[in-house]
């Protein structure tokens, strides 16, 4: 009997394939994130002392100098401010709304604002303010 001489290979392991596709998915994951990013508005918020740091998870709704409603960079009208927060609240498990306003505009326009943002389910709505300087604790 003959016996067949055993060649020893050597097995090598190509990853080349596998590092090209960890990139590829990199890749797409950085394309794919959604960056949280304020609105260009120029507001001048009210001050106020007993302000707190928001939720960056919070819906905002910005109100600028002339009245103006916007919602995800985009105006709407007061009658549609609840049915796009209720759409919008259907999807995030904290309901709060922050309501950005310039200091000048009127009390009547905040107070429906933050109405509308109660009808359309939010639980917990809050008016974005700065620390005043100087201010007694």
């Amino acid at each position: 009997m003959r016996y067949r001489e055993s060649k020893e290979t050597v097995q090598d392991l190509n990853i080349s394939p596998l590092i090209d596709m960890v990139f590829i998915l990199l890749i797409f994951f950085m394309v794919s994130t959604t960056f949280v990013k304020d609105m260009k508005l120029d507001l001048e918020r009210p001050a106020a002392s007993s302000s707190s740091t928001a939720s960056t998870k919070a819906v905002r709704l910005y109100i600028d100098n002339a009245g103006e409603v916007y919602l995800d960079g985009e105006s709407i009208r007061s009658w549609v401010i609840q049915s796009r927060l209720r759409d919008l609240l259907k999807t995030k498990t904290q309901k709060s709304v922050l309501v950005v306003t310039d200091e000048n505009v009127p009390s009547g326009k905040l107070v429906e604002v933050v109405d509308q943002a109660r009808l359309a389910g939010a639980s917990d709505v809050g008016v974005a303010t700065e620390k005043e300087v100087g201010a007694m604790n």
